[in-house]
C-alpha cells in the first residue's frame, strides 16, 4: 500500500493549485471560485524520491450534513482517516479565519501527522504574515507558494522526514531479484561499447558517430558472481542547449528516466577527454536522485599520461563534486575488456553502501561527538540546540536531525555532519541526505 497524503484547508486557500504542482501535472481544476472541487481526486506521485498516493480534498467548510457543502466534509472526513500524512494549507494573504482555526483543532483531535503550509507567501510581506499561522498549534508553519513553486523543495524533505519508514520490500530478500543499473554518460563516451563488453556480446550498435543510442535498451543479464543484474545503455545526455529535435529531447527524458528508476548508475567518461561540465551535470542529476555512483573511467588504455589524467579527475572531483566524495572510479577499456572485470565488484560494493544502515547506538554516540568536536554554529544571534539524530531510511542512507532551530542549520555545518557520517561510518561515493527538523515555537520562552 502507498503511504496516503491529503491536502486539506478550508476553501480557496489554493489546495488543488498545490495538488497539481505535487503531482507534476495539471489534474484538478483550479479557479478563484470557492468551492469549484468538490470530489475527492487521487493520483500517484513521486514526492520525496517515494511513490505516494496524493488526494486533493473538498474544501473544509461547517455545513449540515444533507447540504453540498455537507457531503463534501464528509468526504474529506474520509480522506482524513485514511490519511498517513496531511498538508494542512492555509492562505497567508488573507490570515487565519475562524475556520483555520476550527479545523487545526480537529486535525489536532485526530491525531494524524500533519504538515502547515502557509500558502501564498511569495514576497518580503508573506514570511511576517506567516507569523500567525505559529497560533494554530501545528508546528512551524512552511512557507510555499503553490503557483510559483517557491519553498517546494524544503516541502518534499519535510514529506520524506513525515511519512511511516519504507517497508521492506519483499524483492528486497528475493536473490532473484535484479540490481537495477543505469549506465550514463555524454554521447560517444562508449557507454554502448561497455554494455556490449560486459554481456560479451555485441547487443548494441557502436560507432564513432556520437548519438547512435538513440532510445534506452533495457537488458537482463547475470554477472559473474551469477547474481541478476538489469542493465539499462541510455541514450547521451547533451547540453540543453544542444537538445533542438523531439527526438533529443525524448532520449534526455530516458536518460533521467533511467537514473529516477536504478539503484546504482555507472557514469562512462572518456579518459582521453578528461570529466568536463556536461559529466559533472549528469553525476550531480544522479545525486539529486538519490543514486549510488561509480564512475567508469573509459578509454584508459589510450591515456598516455595516466598520473597526469588521475590527478586532473581527482581534481574535479574534490573542487565539484563534493556532495559525492569519495566516488568509486573503475580505469577501463571498453573496446579491449581490459579492467572491466573490476567494475561490477564495485557497482556491488556502492549498491551495499547504499543500502547500509549505522547501528542506533553508534548512531548517537557519532552525533554527540560531531557536536562535542565542532559546536552548531549561531544563526540570528541564538545557538542551534541540536538533541537527537535518527536514521529513517537508507537507498540513500537518509538522516533525521532535530532540535531547535534545526531548519535554520546552515549549509556549511550540514556539509560538517554529512563528511563526519562518512568518514565514521564508511561511506564513501553515495548521497547523504539530512532533514531538519525544528521542535519548538520560536515564540517560546526560556530559549536562548
Amino acid at each position: 500500500m502507498l503511504p496516503r497524503i491529503a491536502v486539506m484547508g478550508r476553501p480557496n486557500v489554493g489546495k488543488s493549485t498545490l495538488f497539481n504542482r505535487l503531482a507534476g501535472r495539471r489534474i484538478a481544476i483550479v479557479d478563484d471560485t470557492p468551492g469549484v472541487t468538490r470530489d475527492r481526486k487521487e493520483v500517484v506521485a513521486r514526492i520525496a524520491g517515494r511513490d505516494v498516493l496524493l488526494v486533493d480534498t473538498a474544501g473544509l467548510e461547517e455545513a449540515a450534513p444533507d447540504t453540498i457543502p455537507g457531503r463534501m466534509r464528509a468526504s474529506s472526513e474520509a480522506a482524513l482517516r485514511g490519511a498517513d500524512l496531511v498538508l494542512f494549507v492555509v492562505d497567508v494573504r488573507t490570515g487565519l479565519t475562524p475556520a483555520d482555526r476550527s479545523f487545526a483543532q480537529w486535525l489536532r483531535r485526530h491525531g494524524k501527522p500533519v504538515l502547515l503550509l502557509a500558502n501564498k507567501a511569495e514576497g518580503r510581506q508573506g514570511a511576517a504574515n506567516a507569523l500567525e499561522a505559529y497560533e494554530l498549534g501545528l508546528g512551524a508553519p512552511l512557507l510555499v507558494s503553490a503557483e510559483h513553486g517557491d519553498g517546494m523543495g524544503e516541502l518534499h524533505d519535510e514529506i520524506r522526514a513525515a511519512l511511516p519508514p519504507e517497508p521492506p520490500e519483499e524483492e528486497e530478500e528475493d536473490p532473484n531479484r535484479p540490481l537495477r543499473l543505469a549506465i550514463v554518460g555524454r554521447p560517444n563516451a562508449g557507454k554502448s561499447t561497455l554494455l556490449n563488453a560486459l554481456l560479451g556480446e555485441e547487443r548494441m550498435i557502436t560507432g564513432p558517430e556520437p548519438g547512435l543510442t538513440r532510445d534506452s535498451v533495457a537488458v537482463q543479464w547475470t554477472d559473474e558472481t551469477g547474481r541478476p543484474v538489469r542493465l539499462v545503455d541510455t541514450a547521451g545526455l547533451r547540453r540543453r542547449a544542444r537538445i533542438t529535435q523531439a527526438l533529443e529531447q525524448m532520449s534526455t527524458a530516458a536518460t533521467i528516466a533511467a537514473l529516477k528508476e536504478c539503484e546504482v548508475a555507472v557514469l562512462v567518461v572518456d579518459a582521453v577527454q578528461g570529466m568536463d561540465e556536461q559529466d559533472l551535470r549528469i553525476a550531480r542529476l544522479a545525486e539529486r536522485e538519490g543514486r549510488g555512483v561509480v564512475i567508469a573511467f573509459n578509454k584508459w588504455d589510450a591515456v598516455e599520461d595516466r598520473n597526469a589524467a588521475r590527478r586532473r579527475l581527482e581534481d574535479v572531483l574534490t573542487a565539484s563534486l563534493a556532495q559525492l566524495k569519495g566516488i568509486f572510479v573503475v580505469p577501463l577499456s571498453a573496446a579491449t575488456g581490459r579492467g572491466v572485470e573490476r567494475l561490477m565488484p564495485t557497482v556491488r560494493e556502492a549498491y551495499e553502501i547504499w543500502n547500509r544502515r549505522a547501528p542506533t547506538g553508534a548512531l548517537n554516540r557519532w552525533f554527540e561527538h560531531a557536536l562535542e568536536r565542532h559546536a552548531p554554529p549561531l544563526v540570528e544571534g541564538k545557538r542551534l540546540k541540536l538533541r537527537y539524530v535518527t536514521m529513517p531510511k537508507a537507498r540513500p542512507p537518509t538522516l533525521a536531525i532535530f532540535g531547535t532551530r534545526a531548519e535554520m542549520m546552515p549549509e556549511d555545518y550540514r556539509r560538517y555532519l554529512v563528511n563526519s557520517f562518512r568518514e565514521a561510518f564508511d561511506m564513501p561515493g553515495v548521497p547523504v541526505r539530512i532533514n531538519l527538523r525544528g521542535t519548538e515555537n520560536p515564540y517560546a520562552e526560556g530559549e536562548g
